[in-house]
């Protein structure tokens, strides 16, 4: 016990790297894989696929204006498909196979090895997926996360751009990002104090420091919202912004996208769990509460100071909530999730409102604001929602197969201040240096005649509507 709180709590579980069968030395229990567990994957993975697209397109899409439509359309569907096949070449392999506490290695690039017949583990000794579900669930979450950074610099920037970038980001913030949170040698090798002392030290860095995230915190939002944050002001604010009106040219279509993100959202979160069961159960829950208590924690403070609710505050207080519970779904209990729903509504609308005007930065759709700032309230926040006393479900270790004795919130935020720090730092560095070879490469910004028209005529010869 003392090993495992002193020493980085590696009873760690939730969305995180995985073991595989092959990998596991003389598991404890008989490796088998259950048809449920296999279906619900299938049905995740096509509901994380979902809020990309359409889902996160039309979400941003509507909150551009409608010369620039088509424009993030098209970022978000081909940065989904770039992706992908990054994943499936090297990608995967880098994240989610044993190298150092910072990088995996390439046994597995081109998918090599993996047949219909390999296994991947979840987080319940002896219980697995087939590994091919595993890849094209972590395929999805890939591929949401640079998609989710064109919202801070949307309209001003040139495709070409936005393609170099996500492949240098992808491959130097966000692989190193997944590794570090989330591979660990798989609970078959937690056997006994020794057997998890020697599995550990295979862990990634930060679950070696005990950083708790289900879902995706840092991994995905800190790490985009860090690098959106990074790209608006390298990149600068767009014509006229400020003096100007800029609205949203389709509330509509962003309640549309904001729905499936919220649907989609479902198997981002409970499909984390790998299974089938009542955790997943809580986590659809909380998933549910968080971003319902946000979408009013969001509407009534804009109401107090604005007068008036607005549709576009209601569904980015709903993704701000879905933000926050993300890497604390897992562990928070519902009244936990909705308390976390309830401050990261209120504080995110301060962040878009306040904050940015303060600071005077064009973040164009708020991605850092929302998903920057939602996801450190998140990753902080877990440390005090999972605590047994507030109705979370504490930490397993998967030694004496027990929940930890002796909760300590100060430990737990100390770990999880981890995983922040290195997440805005790492995203930050990587991120400056992606946009700054892009825009010695091919430029970053379009011509003030090419913003002025619309990225939709310029960049793709194509309008999203013709009336």
């Amino acid at each position: 016990m003392k090993y495992l709180t002193g020493m980085a709590l590696f009873a760690l579980f939730g969305l995180s790297g995985m073991a595989f069968a092959e990998e596991v030395a003389a598991p404890a229990v008989q490796a088998t894989v259950n048809k449920g567990d296999t279906a619900w994957m299938i049905v995740a993975t096509v509901l994380v696929a979902l809020m990309v697209i359409p889902g996160l397109a039309l979400f941003y899409g509507g909150m551009v204006r409608a010369k620039n439509m088509l424009s993030i359309l098209m970022q978000v569907f081909v940065i989904f498909s770039l992706t992908a096949i990054m994943w499936a070449t090297f990608g995967y392999s880098v994240a989610f196979t044993e190298g150092n506490a910072f990088f995996g290695g390439f046994s597995k690039a081109f998918l090599k090895g993996i047949t219909p017949d390999s296994m991947a583990a979840t987080f319940s000794k002896g219980a697995y997926v087939p590994e091919f579900i595993y890849v094209a669930f972590q395929l999805t979450f890939s591929a949401i996360t640079p998609a989710l950074i064109i919202g801070a610099f949307a309209e001003r920037v040139k495709f070409s751009a936005v393609l170099l970038f996500t492949v240098i980001w992808f491959s130097f913030c966000y692989l190193p990002m997944a590794h570090m949170v989330w591979y660990w040698a798989g609970p078959d090798a937690y056997t006994d104090a020794a057997a998890a002392e020697t599995a550990g030290a295979t862990a990634g860095f930060l679950f070696q420091k005990g950083a708790l995230d289900f879902a995706g915190g840092t991994v995905v939002h800190i790490n985009a919202g860090i690098a959106g944050l990074v790209g608006c002001l390298m990149i600068g604010k767009r014509i006229g912004y400020g003096k100007e009106f800029i609205a949203p040219h389709s509330v509509t279509m962003n309640m549309i996208g904001a729905s499936l993100l919220w649907i989609g959202w479902f198997g981002f979160n409970a499909g984390s769990n790998l299974e089938a069961n009542g955790l997943a159960a809580l986590v659809f829950v909380n998933t549910l509460l968080a971003a319902a208590a946000a979408t009013l924690a969001w509407m009534g403070a804009e109401w107090a100071v604005r007068g008036k609710p607005s549709m576009l505050g209601a569904t980015s207080g709903a993704v701000a909530g879905l933000v926050a519970i993300t890497p604390a779904c897992g562990w928070s209990g519902p009244m936990g999730a909705i308390g976390l729903g309830l401050v990261v509504g209120a504080v995110c609308f301060w962040a878009v409102t306040f904050l940015k005007h303060a600071l005077n930065y064009d973040d164009s759709l708020d991605a850092f604001g929302v998903h920057g700032v939602g996801g450190i309230i998140g990753a902080l926040g877990t440390a005090v929602v999972a605590n047994p006393d507030l109705g979370g479900t504490g930490v397993w270790d998967y030694v004496t197969n027990a929940t930890l004795p002796d909760y300590s919130v100060l430990t737990q935020i100390t770990s999880q201040a981890w995983g922040v720090g290195i997440a805005i730092v790492w995203s930050g560095v990587v991120s400056f240096v992606a946009f700054k070879i892009a825009d010695v490469a091919v430029g970053l910004r379009v011509s003030e005649a090419t913003e002025r028209e619309g990225l939709d005529v310029t960049e793709h010869g194509e309008t999203a509507y013709h009336v």
